[in-house]
């Protein structure tokens, strides 16, 4: 049965995509002309190395390791304030000069 479906869509894609148009050799050149030595082509230019790319070089950024840093950021901050507030209910006074946007004086 396939080959029978075969037969009635190749036309039509025969007639949608043609074949591509077939190449030809170049001419002979003219029999009045001395035969040229082919000329040989230049020389290749060295490879340049393939450049490196760092991260940061980089404007995207992948926004979950981008939430992820921010989320660590906040957790070290609210560490560091919860410490300098309890050695601050034990005497020692460590911290900031400003918690919780008043400024502490010593």
């Amino acid at each position: 049965m396939s080959h029978r479906i075969a037969r009635l869509v190749e036309p039509l894609l025969r007639l949608l995509w043609p074949p591509p148009p077939a190449r030809h050799r170049a001419a002979p050149p003219p029999a009045g002309r001395p035969d040229r030595a082919p000329v040989a082509p230049p020389p290749r230019p060295a490879c340049a190395p393939e450049p490196y790319y760092a991260g940061e070089d980089s404007a995207l950024v992948r926004p979950y390791l981008a939430a992820h840093e921010h989320r660590l950021d906040e957790e070290r901050r609210r560490r560091a304030r919860r410490r300098t507030l309890w050695l601050a209910v034990h005497g020692i006074d460590l911290g900031p000069r400003v918690i919780h946007g008043i400024e502490i004086t010593a």
